[in-house]
């Protein structure tokens, strides 16, 4: 079995093998004390439970673990834990890079194929087997139904959330929550893959084109306009963690976008990504002046 972490990854790829574990978890409500050595403060959070669960053998049950190029922090993690095993610090299932490229021009999308064909050698997934995956991913994406919120609803934007502790806040206020999860991220199988052709190339396409990654070339207030549109959203909140140094360039601009649509916001800064920094209490007191 295998586990995965990041965002932009194959999913068909993944369902191929027959051996998908799922995206690895995290719980940063504890001591960490392999990640206090190890790490430097500005891994994301989420990276130093894994490396704490690596050490303590929590993962030991896992052949690999497939990380995305796409997440600053994941691929970093990767090199840390390369080395670590390879100094024999830690044991525990063996590291594996997706190494795709998002740069908007041919030549990158030539290099994801190139990555697929690699990692699906490793993972044992010929071309036949790739493409059935494909045609049963795509059922999959038709059947799926996005849930909508009801009554007034609040945004949340910015970093992934660590779960919806942040969307129980918004709830106690009255509101509805739309905020995407570091777990809704790394779980999107984004749109369809083609079929028919080469599914390779098919899947490299699809993955070069998403918009999930903080490494990605694409109009972040316009993805964050179209999100305003889907949920109907009557106030916005802008949550960036202390960690999130990618997101935080494009703060000015994702602000002047949501109060152009004539949207409150409330700019929440170098926060707590468990939420222990009173955010509940300035989140409460935005969203009654709102509805004042």
């Amino acid at each position: 079995m295998f586990a995965y972490a990041g965002p932009n990854l194959p999913h068909d790829l993944f369902h191929a093998t027959g051996r998908n574990a799922g995206p690895l978890t995290w719980n940063v409500d504890r001591a960490m004390p392999a990640a206090d050595r190890w790490l430097e403060s500005k891994f994301a959070p989420w990276t130093r439970s894994v490396l704490q669960d690596w050490a303590d053998g929590a993962l030991d049950h896992l052949e690999a673990v497939v990380f995305s190029r796409a997440d600053d922090s994941g691929q970093r993690l990767y090199y840390y834990l390369c080395e670590l095993r390879r100094a024999g610090s830690i044991e525990g299932p063996e590291p594996l890079m997706l190494d795709i490229a998002k740069s908007p021009r041919p030549s990158s999308i030539a290099r994801d194929e190139l990555a697929l064909r690699k990692l699906a050698e490793r993972l044992g997934v010929g071309e036949a087997t790739l493409g059935t995956a494909i045609a049963a991913g795509n059922m999959r994406r038709a059947a799926a139904l996005a849930g909508t919120a009801e009554g007034r609803v609040c945004l949340i934007a910015g970093s992934p959330l660590p779960d919806e502790r942040m969307h129980r806040m918004v709830e106690q206020s009255g509101w509805s929550a739309i905020g995407r999860t570091l777990a809704d991220a790394w779980g999107d199988t984004g749109p369809a893959v083609e079929e028919g052709g080469e599914p390779f190339a098919a899947l490299a396409r699809q993955l070069h084109a998403r918009r999930l990654d903080s490494r990605g070339f694409f109009d972040r207030s316009g993805a964050l306009t179209e999100a305003v549109a889907a949920s109907a959203a009557k106030a916005a909140i802008l949550w960036l963690i202390e960690e999130d140094d990618t997101t935080v360039w494009h703060l000015p601009a994702m602000r002047a976008t949501l109060e152009a649509q004539g949207l409150p916001v409330l700019v929440a800064t170098r926060r707590d990504w468990s939420c222990r920094d009173g955010i509940d209490a300035e989140i409460a007191a935005f969203l009654a002046g709102v509805a004042a």
